[in-house]
């Protein structure tokens, strides 16, 4: 059985843990040893104290925990204060987004660490690991493409639901996965008029069904130079599991959009599917490029990390107890990303 460690997250204004106390109490009932680095759960709303009342073990710095533990268990992808402490024995489990992270694959590569991406945990077609912070990355993107509508903030200073009869706000969702479907309900439900394109049309006429005044529309270069062109949100969200995204919007595209207007990459994790996104930080949301805002960033569903967390914490729980025990079933030997140096995956 292997020690189970919970690390404290080093990327810039990341505040998730991996695991909240209810579930790692769950596993510390079942025989399994967790430790956790002191105040990891802290930006989520756990102390440690809360922690070690159900039986965690507390380790007080990051060096500590990697000694302690042989199962590492965290949110985002290791950075250098996490890689110096990983060796061969340990196994990795955390998103990794290796596409977009060529710098990350050569590190985990070299130092032979075995390592299990939670994007890349599919069981019948879907990704339940990726599925709720992918719905919580689509509601955040409505509510940046929103607050960057201001004109205080650049704004083109339209008001997404309207008033008194005034034109609507248009949001143009690319994607209609889980993130472009929440993203959508979200600024449907703001009463702005909201078109979502996918090529899968079996999905899009789900979506009408659901939402009768939502437009909807077969992606490809024509109807996104179309929808473009009128849209005062644009929200990017397509995702392949474990590659990178594919460049869907094209400069060219975003030329054409109007001034004051907004674009959010959710892909930006795999790289991005807007030709001009480049990966932005909490602290740094932002940038202007051919008058329109832009807004990609990496780790968007920190922004709510109690929420965040707790969702996490609940979906991974009994991977992580399979983990543990090296009970390896085909959908975990399918999610290994790196392993005995070798990459296990097509990026």
């Amino acid at each position: 059985m292997r020690i189970i460690g919970i690390p404290k997250e080093i990327k810039e204004a990341e505040k998730r843990v991996a695991l909240i106390p209810e579930d790692c109490q769950k596993l510390i009932e079942k025989g399994f040893t967790i430790y956790l680095q002191s105040t990891a759960g802290e930006g989520a709303g756990f102390a440690d104290a809360d922690y070690e009342s159900i039986g965690c073990k507390i380790a007080q710095d990051a060096e500590s925990l990697y000694q302690s533990a042989t199962l590492i268990v965290k949110v985002k992808e290791p950075l250098e204060g996490d890689l110096k402490y990983l060796t061969k024995d340990h196994l990795l489990f955390c998103y990794l987004h290796l596409a977009s992270g060529p710098e990350l694959t050569k590190v985990l590569l070299e130092k032979e660490i075995k390592a299990v991406a939670f994007e890349t945990v599919v069981v019948n077609g879907k990704t339940p690991l990726l599925a709720p912070m992918s719905a919580i990355a689509g509601r955040l993107a409505t509510q940046i493409g929103t607050w960057y509508l201001h004109a205080p903030r650049g704004g083109d200073g339209t008001l997404l639901g309207g008033i008194h009869g005034l034109p609507r706000g248009e949001v143009v969702v690319i994607g209609a996965g889980v993130a472009g479907t929440e993203a959508a309900r979200l600024a449907y439900r703001m009463g702005a008029h909201v078109t979502i394109l996918d090529i899968n049309e079996t999905r899009l006429k789900e979506l009408k069904a659901e939402m009768p005044q939502l437009t909807t529309d077969v992606s490809n270069d024509e109807t996104i130079i179309k929808y473009c062109e009128i849209a005062d949100i644009l929200v990017g969200s397509v995702y392949v599991v474990g590659r990178k995204a594919p460049i869907i919007v094209k400069e060219k595209h975003i030329q054409n959009m109007q001034a004051g207007s907004v674009v959010v990459d959710i892909s930006i994790d795999q790289g991005g599917c807007v030709e001009t996104s480049k990966p932005c930080t909490h602290l740094e949301p932002v940038y202007n490029l051919h008058g329109v805002t832009h807004s990609a960033i990496t780790n968007l569903p920190a922004a709510a990390p109690k929420t965040a967390s707790e969702i996490l914490s609940m979906n991974i729980r009994d991977y992580v107890a399979k983990l543990s025990l090296d009970e390896w079933d085909d959908v975990l030997l399918n999610a290994v990303n790196t392993c005995d140096g070798k990459l296990q995956i097509e990026l």
